[in-house]
């Protein structure tokens, strides 16, 4: 699977042949740096590991700027890998992979940390309707109401739906596509929403 990281750059919207707009997401896919090649007889499985957004040498532990200068690549902030990853040629150790890989047209998968909203209820977490407002419920037009049983089993079941932290967990959205490439800015404008705010680093893998 055919894989790049990048960052989210924003939304814009484009026209079509028949002058419709659609709205688009721009990502800064790569330049990436194969910092290690992971292979069934020595590791038990295969993969790539690709660096992105490069950072000063002051800032890099000892063991991983060992691990950058084997691969003769500098320092970068986001290590990833991506298994089963497949390109037309051979890949070597430090090769740069760019968003040439991507073509209008193309079905891919984002992944990404969605936005952070911090504690929220269960109204806007789960999509509650909340209490009456009538009879006397002068309070619990938020609440979530009762959560559990008072004689049996006299718990609370794991996983209830309640208020809490809310974002700031990976999602992944697929079967999106590519409508545009700019390769000389390494610029991929995908059809839709990508989770997450903008400069979040994201992945992106084709299907």
């Amino acid at each position: 699977m055919v894989g790049l990281l990048g960052r989210k750059v924003g939304m814009t919207r484009i026209f079509n042949e028949e002058g419709r707009d659609f709205p688009v997401t721009v990502l800064e896919v790569g330049p990436c740096y194969v910092t290690q090649i992971k292979t069934e007889s020595t590791d038990g499985y295969s993969s790539v590991q690709l660096g992105f957004k490069e950072k000063k040498e002051a800032r890099v532990s000892k063991p991983l700027l060992g691990h950058f200068a084997k691969a003769k690549v500098k320092p970068t902030y986001v290590l990833r890998e991506f298994r089963d990853f497949e390109l037309d040629k051979e890949i070597q150790l430090g090769e740069t992979i760019d968003a040439s890989i991507f073509t209008p047209g193309d079905v891919v998968s984002i992944s990404s940390k969605s936005k952070g909203k911090g504690f929220q209820g269960v109204m806007k977490r789960h999509g509650f309707a909340g209490g009456q407002k009538t009879h006397g419920q002068s309070d619990r037009l938020r609440a979530p109401g009762s959560i559990g049983q008072s004689s049996y089993p006299s718990r609370v079941f794991k996983g209830m739906k309640m208020g809490g932290r809310t974002g700031n967990s990976r999602r992944t959205v697929k079967n999106l596509v590519i409508v545009k490439t700019i390769q000389e800015q390494n610029l991929v404008l995908v059809k839709g929403s990508v989770p997450g705010s903008v400069n979040n680093i994201v992945e992106i893998k084709k299907n």
